[in-house]
């Protein structure tokens, strides 16, 4: 069964950083994109990076220069670097494989103070 745990969330001030993990069990880590979202109150789900089996990245907008997706598939764990955290960037971060079955971990509350 697929299983995915993420942690690191926390409170901070804007301008700080947190670094968000999400350990992964039940499946063939390697052989998956791995991506995180993030879900703000009253905000739809939203993909925020994505990374390749090959180590290649995405970020949506809103984060690129800021943030940081890595892979260690030795661990299995993927990892997000939030650095210059805004307001803006408080939510529930989920981290997901990339694939048609939903598996989602309990999320991990990101707030960022004014």
């Amino acid at each position: 069964q697929v299983q995915l745990v993420e942690s690191g969330g926390g409170l901070v001030q804007a301008g700080g950083s947190l670094r968000l993990s999400c350990a992964a069990s039940g499946f063939t880590f390697s052989w998956y994109a791995m991506s995180w979202y993030r879900q703000a109150p009253g905000k739809e789900r939203e993909l925020v990076a994505r990374i390749t089996t090959s180590g290649s990245t995405y970020y949506v907008d809103s984060v690129k220069g800021r943030f940081t997706i890595s892979r260690d598939n030795d661990k299995n764990t993927v990892y997000l670097q939030m650095n210059s955290l805004k307001p803006e960037d408080t939510a529930v971060y989920y981290c997901k494989r990339w694939s048609a079955i939903d598996s989602w971990g309990q999320g991990t509350q990101v707030t960022v103070s004014p």
